[in-house]
This record gives C-alpha cells, structure tokens and sequence, in this order.
C-alpha cells in the first residue's frame, strides 16, 4: 500500500490474534482451575480499597463456557466500560485524522524538512525525540495521550532510512520508560507515596539517577538497531511489513502544503502546551485523553481545508479511510480488556492476590522487597492503570513489608519499577496495543524486539532495588 493511509497490516493483525487468544484461553482454564474468593471493599475519595485481613473463599459462579466467545464484547458491560469506549473512539479519530494528513502531502513535506534539516546528525535526532518522550512521560505521567504522534515518529523513521520499530522506540517506547521511571509522576510517584505515608516526592535524588541510567541504555538500545538495519535494511524484524508501504522520495514543494504545514504546526504546538497545564489541573487531566483526540481531528480538517489542499468531501473520504484502516486493532484491544473480565468475573484475583500476599510470611527482607516486585508484575498484567492498582495492592502489603523491616521508600520504588516497565510487555495494555494498531508492527515481533531490553531492565531495576534497600532509602 501507499503511504496516503494508516492500516494495520494481515499479517501483524492475525500474529497478535493468535497471542491474544491463547491468553484469553488461558485465563479462561485459570477461571475454572483456581478457587474463588472475595476480598471487603471500601471507597474512599472515588478509590476502591481492599480491606487487609477479609478474605474469604466462596462458590465459584456458574458462568456458560460459551460466554468465554462474548467476553470481549462483554467489557462493554463491565466497570471498565468508559475506559474502553474512549479507547477505541481514541484510536479511530487518530488513524482518521493521520489518513488525512497523510493524503494531503503534509506528512511527507514534514518528513522532508526534518530530514534535510538533520541529514548531519540523524542519531542527534534520534536522541532528542527520545528524549523528549521520555521527560514528559517521567515528569507529567503522560504515555496514553503521547500516542498522537507515533504514526509521525514511525514517518519520520522510515524517511531517515530507519523502520517502524525504530519509530515507536523513539516514541512508545521512550514515553513508556519515562513513566517507568518516574521522578515526579503524579499518578505513580504522587500516589504511591501518599499511600505510603512518604513526603510528597520524596527520594527524587534517587530517582533521576534512576531515569539517567534508563535513558542511557534505551540510546545504546535504539543506537545499536539503527546502525545495524543502516547497514543491511532486510536484518529489520519488520523489513517485509515496511516494504509494503511505499514511501514517496519525491519532494513536495506545493504552497498549499506548505500553508497547510504551517498552521498544523502552530496548533500542534500547543498539545505539549495542553499537557503541561494538565499537570496543574486535576479537572482538565481527567478528560485529557479524549480532549487532545478531539483537538487532533479539528486540528488536522482546519490546517487542510484553510490551506486549500483538499476539499472538504475528500477530507472526509480520507478521514473515514483512515478509521477503517485502523478499525481490526479494535478487536484486538477488546480481547486484551477481556482477559481481566475473565479473571475478575469468575473471583479469581483476589485469590491470587491472597495467596501472594500470604507468602510474605517469614521472609528476608530482600526477598519479601524481590517478592513485592514479583507480585506487582504480576497484578500489572490484569490491572495496567498504576493509581488503581495502587490503591487495591499496597493497603494490603505495606503493613506486611513494615513486619519484615522493609523501608516505605524502598518498597515504594519496588512497586513503581514492577508496575512500569511491563506496560510495554503486557498485550493487555490498550496504550500499547492502540501504538501497535497504528502501525505495521505485531505484537509477537514487537515483543521478540523488546525482550532483551526488558531483560536487561530487570537487572537494572533489581540492582537500584538492592542498592535503594541496602543504603535504607528513606524516608522511613
């Protein structure tokens, strides 16, 4: 195909279908294996708490094996229903708006541009978008509403002579990693530290040297795929997906685009702009996600209707192009949501959640810091939102870490690096699903590419947890 439309390619549509299925397959056997039980709840200030010491087990609900085929239509019927009809709506005006851009010229004249401007210090580039994406993520909490600019990161790649996956390293994945390693975050940090009892932001020393050191081997990570698919193109995990998208090496030098160009970019300004009053306005982050959508799509039919590009029924054509292409990750992103409905519906979880917890007894501190990790690793699977998981898992494990003499800090940090990094591993993280849907990139060879780095973060995230415990990280 040519690069006048976004769509999610066969081939990486049906490998993460296969994947997808085999986990809903299996939380299906999981829902019948394991017993069920209930945990007491309470809601304070809007946020669900489990209540430490109530569990109890009881019958496991009758649900019709046939419901397992339903499941991911069913999350429309689930708590997370908001959530997940703001996702999709997200994803479809996204690949819309980009369809029409696309179409227009104006993101290969914007390609153009940056190209010609650092054609002497291309992995200069590289550096500073990541860079970019990762500050925002580390200090404003900002993953999710980053996604806008994927599809230009994986244009702006393939016109370097990069590949797509290169495209969300500097993107998906500098945000991702950025909010992994949080120095301010917000909805991390802030509330994790609040639930703990910490001075609000404590530790932020620890932390930047904590984000310096990601940062550093995220470069050499994304340095060493570059400089290895610049010198022989087809060693790119995704080289046959990418030369199916034939990108245009002819330069656009058309006025209109170049108006079209210019507006765009002054109100594309103004989304970072967006995000950073967000981090001062509780009411206004709350609809951010849905709120920088909306914007992208006025955005995108102002700059090409003002400029005279296209008419106002091709922009729509372009823009409905754009939605179907886009369209099959919907599925996608609704089996992944189901694996959690899965779970929960048949009172599953909050027996794993028991019997992790009780395996705290008796434990070293370094193990029970190393078993905290594990266990929120694990919760992250099933519950990607870090604030929501927060509230529900360390109410119940703080005081079992205080028994083992585990500093707060410390235990903080271990569910921080446990509940980051993994959203860029997990398929049931819709913001990494909908960064894959707009782009030619499967999940199975997104995680293929990904696995070592994670790997290696492991080590580094469990060597700053032994160093954090070891000097008694504190406050308390």
């Amino acid at each position: 195909m040519r690069q006048h439309e976004l769509k999610i390619g066969k081939r990486s549509f049906l490998l993460s279908l296969a994947v997808l299925l085999a986990l809903m397959i299996l939380a299906t056997a999981l829902s019948y294996a394991l017993p069920s039980g209930t945990f007491e709840r309470v809601t304070e200030d809007g946020r669900e708490r489990i209540l430490s010491g109530t569990f109890r087990e009881v019958e496991k609900p009758h649900i019709a094996f046939w419901r397992f085929f339903t499941a991911p239509f069913e999350v429309f019927q689930s708590d997370d229903a908001v959530i997940v009809g703001t996702i999709l709506i997200f994803l479809l005006l996204i690949g819309g708006s980009f369809s029409i851009l696309l179409a227009c010229g104006m993101v290969s004249r914007l390609m153009e541009r940056i190209a010609h401007r650092f054609a002497a210090a291309r992995y200069k580039l590289l550096m500073l978008i990541s860079l970019f994406f990762m500050v925002f993520g580390s200090v404003f909490g900002i993953f999710e509403e980053l996604i806008i600019m994927v599809p230009f990161c994986i244009a702006l790649s393939r016109r370097m002579g990069w590949d797509s996956l290169t495209g969300l390293g500097i993107s998906l994945l500098s945000s991702g990693l950025g909010f992994s390693a949080a120095t301010i975050n917000p909805f991390t940090v802030g509330v994790v530290q609040q639930l703990s009892g910490l001075p609000a932001f404590s530790a932020i020393g620890f932390r930047l040297l904590v984000f310096v050191s990601i940062y550093a081997v995220l470069q050499m990570f994304l340095l060493r795929h570059v400089k290895r698919i610049e010198r022989e193109p087809a060693l790119s995990p995704v080289y046959l997906e990418d030369q199916a998208v034939v990108v245009s090496d002819e330069p656009v030098h058309d006025a209109k685009v170049d108006r079209g160009l210019t507006l765009f970019a002054v109100g594309l300004v103004l989304l970072p702009l967006l995000l950073i009053v967000s981090f001062f306005v509780p009411a206004l982050s709350s609809i951010l996600f849905p709120l920088i959508a909306v914007l992208f799509v006025v955005l995108a039919f102002v700059s090409v209707l003002a400029s005279g590009t296209m008419q106002f029924g091709a922009a729509v054509k372009a823009f409905l192009r754009g939605m179907a292409g886009v369209a099959p990750a919907i599925l996608l992103i609704l089996m992944a949501m189901s694996i959690k409905l899965i779970m929960t519906r048949s009172l599953v979880m909050d027996y794993l959640l028991h019997q992790a917890s009780a395996r705290f007894e008796g434990l070293s501190p370094l193990s029970g810091l190393l078993l905290l990790y594990a266990l929120v690793l694990l919760m992250n699977f099933f519950i990607s939102s870090g604030s929501a998981k927060a509230f529900l898992v360390l109410p119940l494990l703080l005081p079992l870490t205080d028994i083992l003499g585990i500093h707060r800090q410390v235990a903080a940090q271990a569910y921080l690096f446990g509940d980051g990094f993994s959203n860029l591993l997990y398929p049931t993280n819709a913001a990494l699903m909908i960064a894959l849907g707009l782009s030619v990139v499967s999940y199975p060879k997104w995680l293929k590419w990904t696995l070592p780095l994670q790997g290696i973060l492991l080590v580094i995230s469990l060597i700053w947890l032994m160093i954090a415990h070891l000097i008694g990280l504190g406050p308390f």
